[in-house]
């Protein structure tokens, strides 16, 4: 049964916004001017995602513990980033549409932190939010239909990758599936779901976005339970995932160097090439930039050329 939930104008707007915003970045190859960017955006996500459930280290304390530095700290806070680091190291290897890779990824995130991670609840649940009962989750005889059907879902190639990807965060919440670790959980997997179709994910950390103002994310939580679908999420997480992408073209001003431009080519280039090749890759450069590049790369080691004047060639190492 498909999850229900609204096309609305603000969601159309989103997804329209967010398609050209992409372009533009992938137009810019925002994504892989900066070596460091991978492991800078992962340490960002996970401190925002655990903030977001109490966790008390900085984003300096986790760099630290990435660089098998000492930290001091509560033992507690420090396994969930160092569990939390293991499922971003193996991020690549999870398939959205498994669910045995969801609970395999649950285990990883709550390692040594709960009796037993990677299994569903056994008990009922509700959250609880001052002295008010929020949500009371399905029963939990119910939990293994309702995530199969989730996933089940997610296999369906007629919805929006983008859609998708904000109706399972949604769902999961709702069901509730573990004792704990649920929100990381479908923060994470709506970030895997999204992968699939844009790489840029892996850079965009829109969970910081979510940190600075916790109470929209509940509240549109909230008011798509009260409604009985998720538009509202929907609309919510679109309007993050706009904003974060929003941020990286406001943030990425550093125009590309030719080592940049030369290492990107070489990332997407496949067999031996030519400068027209080259040029055809960065349309916006001269003949003169791309011959200075080229020289560059050959000096220092990066390629290797081979003929000389029309018959040049040039390939990888």
């Amino acid at each position: 049964m498909k999850p229900p939930y609204e096309i609305t104008a603000e969601i159309l707007k989103y997804i329209t916004s967010i398609s050209e915003k992409i372009g533009e970045v992938n137009a810019k190859y925002l994504i892989k001017t900066n070596p460091t960017l991978r492991k800078q955006n992962q340490i960002k996500t996970i401190h925002s995602s655990l903030s977001i459930e109490g966790n008390t280290l900085t984003e300096e304390q986790i760099t630290a513990i990435l660089e098998n530095k000492r930290v001091v700290g509560p033992e507690k806070d420090i396994l969930e980033v160092l569990n939390a680091l293991e499922v971003y190291k193996n991020i690549n290897k999870l398939k959205p549409e498994r669910e045995k890779d969801f609970l395999k990824a649950h285990k990883l995130l709550l390692q040594k932190l709960i009796k037993e991670p990677g299994k569903y609840r056994n008990q009922s649940v509700g959250i609880v939010k001052g002295s008010k009962v929020e949500h009371i989750a399905p029963p939990h005889e119910n939990v293994p239909y309702l995530m199969k059907n989730l996933f089940e879902y997610l296999k369906d190639k007629n919805e929006l990758t983008l859609i998708k990807s904000c109706v399972f965060h949604y769902e999961m919440e709702f069901i509730h599936p573990f004792l704990d670790g649920n929100g990381r959980m479908g923060r994470l997997w709506q970030t895997l779901i999204l992968l699939q179709d844009y790489p840029i994910f892996e850079f965009l950390p829109f969970e910081t976005l979510i940190s600075k103002n916790q109470n929209d994310y509940y509240n549109a939580l909230s008011l798509s339970d009260k409604e009985g679908k998720s538009t509202k999420f929907i609309e919510y997480m679109l309007k993050i995932i706009e904003r974060s992408l929003e941020e990286l073209l406001q943030n990425s001003t550093k125009k590309l160097t030719d080592k940049d431009r030369i290492l990107i080519f070489l990332e997407n280039c496949t067999s031996d090439f030519t400068r027209k090749d080259y040029m055809n890759y960065f349309k916006d450069i001269s003949s003169a930039t791309a011959s200075r590049d080229l020289k560059n790369a050959v000096e220092s080691g990066l390629i290797s050329k081979l003929g000389d004047k029309k018959t040049t060639t040039y390939k990888k190492g």
